[in-house]
């Protein structure tokens, strides 16, 4: 693990283990560990996993301002770091909006695509929408306790996923996850997406209520050959919420 200087800020990276490399980008307001224990740690035992905390957060350089242009650069530049022509690539969430970003920007550095909890354009962040929509109940809450009231909304099963809250809390101050999430703002790929050429893995949580499965098999639709999977006891959060079966799916789809 080390802080490596790309496209002019430092990015903390964290690699293990050997073979096909694969670039796992985390959710807004997170870092690499939000893949640590469930993903990680079984796919490095078949991959080389790259694992990154996304400019702005983790122990990543903070800037006051980028876009989800820069994150994209970002993970290309990552791959010109360590010498790596082509990847799969996992993005969750916010990490699935970049991934689907880099996967237009440079279709043939891309081997397999999975995106997890994911839309194909959005006005702001999910986690802002949802708080602008029920900003009365929320009115005067912290963050944790705003991510309590509101995580009914997110997930399949809110008291087992009260033990993992770390996966929607932040650490960032309140400017930092406002930039953050500024930086995922607007963006629509609908009319781009054909353009992606990597075997691609869409997967959706039957009661995610930030990105609906609706979402998800929009993005399957507009991507060649796409394989889209609801997962039926999961919400915005998969990989925690039904850990064996997620990684069983995607180690299905990148070792076949």
């Amino acid at each position: 693990m080390a802080l490596i200087t790309i496209n002019g800020i430092r990015l903390f990276v964290e690699v293990k283990g050997a073979g096909f490399p694969v670039i796992l980008i985390h959710g807004v307001g997170g870092d690499h560990h939000a893949h640590l224990r469930t993903v990680i740690e079984p796919l490095s035992k078949n991959f080389k996993t790259i694992a990154l905390d996304c400019r702005g957060h983790g122990q990543s350089d903070k800037p006051s301002q980028f876009t989800i242009t820069d994150h994209a650069n970002d993970i290309l530049a990552i791959m010109d770091h360590f010498g790596i022509k082509k990847a799969h690539l996992l993005g969750v969430s916010m990490g699935s909006y970049i991934a689907q970003l880099v996967a237009i920007t440079a279709p043939e550095r891309i081997d397999k695509l999975i995106l997890t909890v994911t839309k194909s354009n959005g006005l702001t962040s999910s986690i802002q929408r949802l708080f602008k929509e029920n900003e009365a109940a929320i009115k005067g809450l912290d963050m944790h306790f705003t991510i309590l009231k509101l995580l009914k909304y997110m997930v399949y099963d809110a008291e087992l996923m009260k033990n993992h809250l770390e996966i929607f809390e932040t650490t960032l101050s309140p400017e930092q996850f406002n930039a953050a999430n500024k930086a995922i703002g607007a963006f629509d790929f609908r009319n781009d997406l054909s353009k992606i050429t990597a075997k691609t893995l869409v997967i959706s949580g039957k009661y995610d209520g930030l990105n609906p499965p609706a979402d998800g098999r929009e993005v399957a639709s507009l991507i060649k050959n796409a394989i889209f999977v609801e997962m039926e006891y999961s919400g915005h959060a998969p990989m925690f919420e039904e850990p064996g079966t997620y990684v069983n799916i995607i180690e299905h789809f990148l070792l076949k």
